[in-house]
């Protein structure tokens, strides 16, 4: 994951899945954001901006958090301090540093569309893609912690690549989350249990992906055609 997501907040395929897989309580929160925004885009916290956070990640059956978008912090004031250790992404999940939020504080981003890059075919800089679900909308799985000030950070769980993927992204893939009900239920209890086991064991794209090279991921200026990479398990 290479730290960008995007939400097109007053999608109505938003609304349409967060009712599908269980989570028709937070639509409230997600209709407030539409009010305000209606493209949010979010990165990392890189140059220890605090501030760059994902709004409302999903952390059980009715409740969001804004999470600053790098794990490693500590709390500073009503704010937090971000830490020099680059942890947007939890990718080594059988590390010590993440078996806690792995096991006990599993959430959930709402995404219409994300960013990943790799080294660039010419050799020079990197190609980026964004990447698009054809229909409906992405659910992906992270992690975050809980500071004694009541502010939160957060991390994208990644696993490693999958064919066709690597592609776009050659050391990861984001946890994709099925639009299934039992196992966002699974994925959202305080504990480790064996379909959250199987899941981050076997990553899988569960929406086909138009993915377009870009200039940019915000501007999405395409510099090429876009390509449709097909979802391994349509589940």
């Amino acid at each position: 994951m290479c730290g960008f997501i995007q939400r097109v907040t007053d999608s109505p395929a938003v609304i349409a899945l967060l009712e599908e897989v269980g989570l028709q309580h937070t639509i409230p929160l997600f209709k407030d954001e539409a009010n305000q925004s209606n493209v949010i885009n979010f990165y990392p916290a890189f140059g220890r901006v605090a501030t760059k956070r994902i709004t409302n990640l999903i952390v059980n059956h009715s409740k969001g958090i804004d999470a600053s978008w790098w794990f490693d912090a500590k709390p500073n004031g009503e704010t937090l301090e971000i830490g020099e250790r680059t942890t947007f992404n939890a990718r080594n999940i059988d590390s010590p540093y993440w078996k806690k939020a792995i096991y006990h504080r599993r959430g959930i981003v709402v995404a219409t569309a994300i960013g990943e890059s790799n080294p660039s075919r010419s050799g020079k800089g990197k190609s980026h893609y964004l990447m698009q679900p054809e229909c409906g909308v992405l659910l992906l799985g992270a992690v975050y912690r809980i500071f004694s000030n009541g502010a939160y950070s957060c991390a994208v769980v990644t696993r490693p690549p999958i064919d066709g993927f690597s592609k776009y992204h050659e050391k990861s893939i984001p946890c994709f989350l099925p639009h299934n009900k039992d196992m966002i239920n699974a994925w959202l209890q305080n504990d480790m249990n064996y379909e959250v086991e199987q899941l981050l064991a076997t990553p899988k794209l569960y929406t086909d992906l138009r993915i377009t090279q870009v200039k940019t991921f915000k501007g999405a200026e395409p510099t090429s055609s876009s390509e449709i990479l097909s979802a391994t398990d349509k589940a």
